[in-house]
């Protein structure tokens, strides 16, 4: 390969809204990895519903774009799909609760299960990468970026639930990225506005943030994703995307795959290195693929720099490009392409799956674990946009009436403590510690299908079999019904 080349493989860039020739023609100019779909690229149709063929036809572009240099390996085609909170891709696809469901439910076989649903129906549109899951370990209220997008606050939990809904990816064909080393989950900035800070030692690191790293390392997992986290243990001040002694632990964990670097246009780098520093020091810090530099042009000419200046070693580009493209030679070999017979699944097919999540997920917190919780008919109020219309709809459909009876009070995503008779958390559920509600009920999704399993539990129709994967307050972990 060219220096030229070397330098675009290292690169998976955006681009804004539909302007897919544009980008096409750039990805071919500058030799892109390829892209990241962000939700401004997602073509709808009139309903505002993903437009499954227009955003197919978009990804094969692009794909056609990075094979146009001849490289005999596809390029990477990605997307941020978690479920929850983080889905670039809705409905027609399967909308799926929050990941924290997972370590709810406590099934590793569920969570696998879960993985390949989810990636199976990326397959048909052209998605070769998702950055998901999120094994962050969450310490609960204090930690304002990741809750309920992490699966447990027990280590363990996180490390063996990550693993087995990782595997799941890759047995639906799909690459799956463990993020964000060395841990969002347990420190109190988001790094999409500022830098955090991580004052923990590396003993503590390796006794919770890094089990479910090493744990997807001694699995083989392909990706790993670096956060803009300083660890002053490592080294004070510099973000781990771009810090050398920060990659050195990953890679002491036994590491041989890719590792790519948070979106670098995220505030807690680009507001400290602007223009192609970023791309660089990333790169030269020990990163294999840089994510969503905010110019790529720019990040593409400062690697060119650098290597012709001497301050980028070759080697470093060589075998960060080498990376790259092996994962993408192992990942052809081993996966069937998207439209072969038999290659992933069709927009919402795992319906009933996400329904078998939340239904296995759901907690109570406070209160009776057998028998109808309300007499038939059911107010209803807060929560957030559409909630509460998806509340009504399913308690139509379990028979309960709306409009009188005991209130039930929604907690969205950032809700504040509630009361009422019986208080849902629909996201993380710390607001219910707080709550003076007599019944608290944790449900992690907001989905149809959560608000059905709410309803059935409700209705008393299900039982609610789900143990709270973090503390809540005066709750401890593993709280819920036998």
């Amino acid at each position: 390969m060219s220096p030229e080349q070397k330098a675009g493989q290292v690169l998976l860039p955006f681009f804004k809204g539909s302007q897919v020739e544009a980008h096409a023609a750039l990805i071919h100019r500058l030799h892109l990895a390829g892209s990241i779909i962000m939700g401004d690229n997602v073509p709808r149709d009139p309903q505002g519903q993903v437009d499954v063929a227009a955003m197919g036809a978009v990804n094969q572009r692009l794909q056609q774009a990075a094979g146009a240099d001849g490289r005999g390996w596809p390029g990477i085609i990605a997307v941020d799909q978690e479920g929850g909170a983080v889905a670039r891709l809705g409905q027609p696809l399967t909308e799926w609760p929050t990941p924290m469901s997972y370590g709810a439910a406590g099934s590793l076989a569920l969570t696998r299960e879960a993985g390949k649903g989810l990636a199976g129906e990326l397959v048909p549109l052209g998605f070769d990468l998702d950055f998901a899951p999120d094994t962050d370990v969450t310490v609960g209220p204090t930690d304002p970026t990741i809750g309920a997008r992490s699966m447990s606050a027990d280590p363990a939990a996180a490390a063996a639930h990550g693993v087995a809904f990782s595997q799941g990816m890759l047995d639906a064909g799909v690459l799956p990225t463990v993020k964000h080393f060395p841990g969002h989950g347990s420190v109190t900035t988001d790094s999409h506005l500022s830098l955090p800070v991580q004052p923990a030692g590396i003993d503590e690191l390796r006794a919770r943030d890094w089990k479910p790293f090493q744990a997807a390392v001694s699995a083989g997992l392909p990706i790993v994703m670096t956060g803009h986290i300083a660890v002053p243990a490592l080294e004070p001040g510099v973000p781990s995307s771009l810090s050398a002694p920060s990659y050195a632990a990953m890679r002491d964990l036994g590491f041989k795959g890719v590792a790519v670097t948070d979106a670098l246009n995220m505030g807690a780098v680009d507001n400290q290195y602007p223009a192609g520093a970023a791309a660089v020091k990333a790169l030269g810090a020990g990163a294999d693929l840089l994510l969503m530099p905010a110019d790529v042009e720019q990040a593409h000419a400062a690697i060119l720099q650098a290597l012709a200046a001497g301050t980028l070693p070759g080697a470093r580009l060589d075998e960060a490009a080498q990376r790259v493209a092996t994962m993408m030679i192992w990942h052809a070999r081993t996966t069937a392409a998207a439209g072969t017979a038999g290659a992933g699944a069709p927009a919402g097919s795992g319906a009933a799956l996400s329904a078998r999540v939340s239904a296995s997920a759901l907690t109570v917190v406070s209160g009776p674990c057998g028998g109808s919780l309300v007499p038939g008919a059911v107010r209803v109020t807060g929560g957030g946009p559409g909630d509460r219309e998806r509340f009504e709809a399913a308690a139509a459909r379990a028979g309960l009436a709306v409009g009188s009876g005991p209130l039930v009070s929604l907690i969205g995503l950032g809700g504040k403590a509630a009361g009422g008779d019986i208080a849902v958390a629909l996201d993380a559920p710390w607001p219910l510690q707080n709550s003076t509600a007599p019944v608290k009920l944790a449900l992690y999704g907001r989905t149809d299908t959560a608000f059905d399993a709410l309803a059935a539990v409700l209705a008393g129709k299900a039982p609610a079999p789900g143990k709270l994967p973090a503390a809540v307050g005066p709750f401890p972990a593993g709280t819920g019904c036998p």
